[in-house]
């Protein structure tokens, strides 16, 4: 899509080249290792870097995208990129979340960001009750369309309320659940009551 990866890492460390890495060769280089790391991964221009180091690069988007709770008072105003999507659980502590929004960072947070596995099991379970199955051009189709919606909802409501695309999203969230709540009826306390 145009863009230029500058950092990737993984459990063994990360590599760094401002000019853009090579990530077929990364991805062919980590296939064939036994626990399929980037761990010793050399090219010229990539210097080796810690996790750590990596989300502190410069760039303009920064994607964490396996652990929870990397990014912290520790480190949040060190922080250089421009655009967080937090493709992993919780990478983002609230109040590390604060310091970035102070700073003009903007975050798709880890609700709607990565939430494409859960669409995606959603369609298996719909294909399962249906016995017709969907082909991967199909699947990618309708989760583009659910993905692309749920992130247009969510920015049109932060511009109208003037609030962070985190808080927008949980208020769609909790609309969501609300409306389910009104349409289904409320459940009674004792299903065996007669």
């Amino acid at each position: 899509m145009g863009c230029k990866i500058v950092g990737i890492s993984d459990a063994s460390g990360g590599c760094f080249n401002p000019r853009g890495l090579d990530v077929r060769a990364m991805r062919l280089y980590a296939d064939q290792h036994p626990r399929r790391q980037l761990e010793g991964y050399r090219s010229e221009g990539v210097e080796p870097v810690s996790g750590t180091q990596l989300l502190e690069l410069p760039c303009d988007v920064l994607i964490p995208a396996a652990l929870e709770g990397q990014i912290t008072t520790a480190n949040a105003d060190r922080i250089r990129a421009r655009l967080i999507v937090e493709g992993a659980n919780g990478p983002t502590t609230p109040e590390a979340d604060a310091i970035l929004a102070g700073n003009g960072v903007e975050i798709v947070p880890d609700i709607l960001a990565n939430a494409g596995g859960v669409v995606v099991s959603y369609f298996e379970w719909v294909q399962g009750l249906q016995e017709y199955f969907w082909d991967e051009h199909d699947v990618n189709g309708k989760l583009e369309r659910v993905i692309v919606g749920a992130f247009n909802q969510v920015y049109t409501l932060a511009a109208e309320r003037r609030s962070s695309l985190r808080t927008a999203a949980y208020l769609v969230a909790v609309q969501r659940v609300a409306d389910a709540n009104i349409i289904r009826g409320v459940y009674p306390d004792d299903l065996g009551a007669a």
